[in-house]
């Protein structure tokens, strides 16, 4: 369903790589490493992220991505001169700003709004999304008591309440 001009910015967009070869630590090594994905999570989250890059490209509204895909877009944003120089500048040949939430009720009901919409406008280019990475609307946001830290030096031991929730929700 995409135009000639659509079909040429998108295949712009794949041939894009974000791994340099001549890096010891790639992007996806420290996206991965971040956020512990496996390498095929890793890679599918790229790929979901230059079709979000793609939408916000050719949609008639403002998109939003899923956490995942949001992920992406911030380490790429860290390498400017990639970012703006190479991605924007050359392959979309327009800047592509990320505005984050102002915070509060307001802001959030915007954004799920937009979110949904961004999923609408996903199937009618790529078909249904993976679950996996655009998460459905409801869960979209991650909880406020997410936080980074250093696993190397602190144990992660899940609260037997979310645990047992986490295993009877995903029964359902």
């Amino acid at each position: 369903m995409m135009t000639l001009v659509e079909a040429d910015l998108y295949a712009r967009i794949c041939q894009f790589k974000l791994d340099k070869p001549e890096a010891t630590f790639s992007f996806s090594a420290k996206l991965a490493w971040e956020y512990r994905w496996t390498g095929m999570y890793t890679y599918r989250a790229i790929q979901e992220y230059k079709k979000f890059v793609f939408l916000a490209m050719v949609a008639k509204h403002t998109v939003s991505p899923s956490a995942p895909v949001d992920r992406v877009w911030h380490l790429h944003l860290l390498d400017t001169h990639s970012y703006w120089d190479k991605f924007c500048g050359e392959v979309l040949k327009r800047p592509l700003h990320h505005s984050p939430s102002l915070g509060g009720k307001q802001e959030g009901i915007k954004y799920q709004q937009i979110y949904q919409l961004t999923l609408a406008t996903y199937r009618q280019y790529f078909g249904t999304p993976p679950e996996d990475i655009w998460h459905p609307a409801r869960l979209r946001s991650e909880r406020f008591a997410y936080q980074w830290i250093d696993r190397d030096a602190h144990w992660v031991i899940p609260k037997l309440y979310y645990w047992l929730n986490s295993q009877i929700r995903d029964r359902w």
